[in-house]
């Protein structure tokens, strides 16, 4: 089922809003919070820790996937919206500067699918985590609490539910 693009714009403006808020600092539940944006059956497929399932999955991945990565930022550049489908373009910054001052930087994208309520079914996070690895060991970054690490074989099934 299509939805209506102010419908799916509006749910994708109070995200970004809620992204620019854990960014600035400003969210109690940090990333934890952005649960509420997916359905109960949804599943998102992050490249580093693979495949989750469920809402209550996603919820507990959002808080744990981030432990040890307080200060980093991930503004958004820009969204495409294409039916339900919506690309959203962000950045990673980590909170050390290179030594000309410019900021340890890596490249990502997510892309979501509209399920209608305010909610999305899917979510695909693409980005070059060799790059990622290697811009922390130049940097000299220390976490700000011990991290939990992905699993050893995370599921790869990047395969939206509806067209299995």
């Amino acid at each position: 089922m299509a939805f209506g693009r102010d419908e799916v714009h509006e749910t994708v403006e109070r995200y970004h809003e809620l992204r620019r808020r854990i960014d600035a600092g400003e969210e109690p539940e940090a990333f934890g919070a952005l649960a509420g944006f997916y359905t109960d059956e949804a599943v998102y497929i992050d490249a580093a820790w693979g495949r989750i399932e469920g809402k209550e999955a996603i919820a507990h991945w959002l808080v744990d996937s981030m432990v040890g990565l307080g200060d980093w930022k991930f503004p958004v550049e820009f969204t495409a919206i294409e039916g339900n489908d919506v690309v959203v373009k962000w950045t990673q910054i980590l909170p050390v500067s290179r030594p000309d001052g410019s900021s340890y930087t890596q490249s990502g994208y997510s892309r979501l699918i509209y399920a209608g309520g305010g909610k999305f079914s899917y979510e695909e996070d693409t980005y070059n985590m060799l790059h990622v690895l290697e811009d922390i060991a130049a940097s000299g970054w220390q976490p700000t609490e011990p991290m939990n690490v992905p699993p050893e074989h995370p599921v790869r099934d990047w395969s939206i539910p509806d067209a299995k």
